[in-house]
């Protein structure tokens, strides 16, 4: 058994091929029963395809699309979220964007952390969200099997 798990390990040479970068990175780490997530943007995980161009309310829903997916193949929920951060690149983006997490995460009561920034990795992107989730001990039998089952399809590390 593996201290941690990684959760579709990629290269930043691939994601990021316009720049002069190697890094071997994970979407999701689930370590002791926490699971880190890499912060989520409006881009499809498969395709790489970015997704809401030019509409923050719909780049937040596909990171949040896209979260909802990571923890789901690390054995979590959405209701087990116990911290978000944000970041926005501009101030008057926050209200659509904490309406989408609003209701997304209804009555979860995670604490939060939101930040403007001046970029982030690609101009085209404009909100990303990480978040921290905790699968109770009751459950993290039934999520370490389904971590087996996304290492069978080769999406750990």
């Amino acid at each position: 058994m593996t201290v941690h798990d990684r959760i579709r390990p990629f290269d930043t040479a691939v994601t990021y091929p316009e720049q002069d970068l190697s890094n071997d990175l994970a979407q999701a780490v689930v370590a002791e029963g926490t699971v880190y997530l890499r912060g989520q943007i409006g881009q499809d995980l498969d395709t790489r395809e970015n997704v809401g161009v030019g509409d923050v309310a719909a780049q937040a829903e596909r990171a949040m699309d896209n979260i909802a997916m990571l923890l789901g193949e690390c054995g979590s929920r959405l209701e087990e979220i116990v911290k978000i951060t944000v970041y926005l690149t501009d101030i008057r983006f926050r209200e659509a964007v904490y309406r989408v997490m609003g209701r997304r995460l209804k009555g979860v009561h995670y604490v939060s952390t939101g930040l403007v920034v001046s970029a982030l990795a690609r101009p085209e992107w404009l909100v990303e969200i990480d978040a921290t989730a905790v699968i109770p001990a009751e459950r993290r039998t039934e999520a370490a099997a389904v971590r087996a089952a996304a290492a069978r399809e080769g999406k750990t590390a």
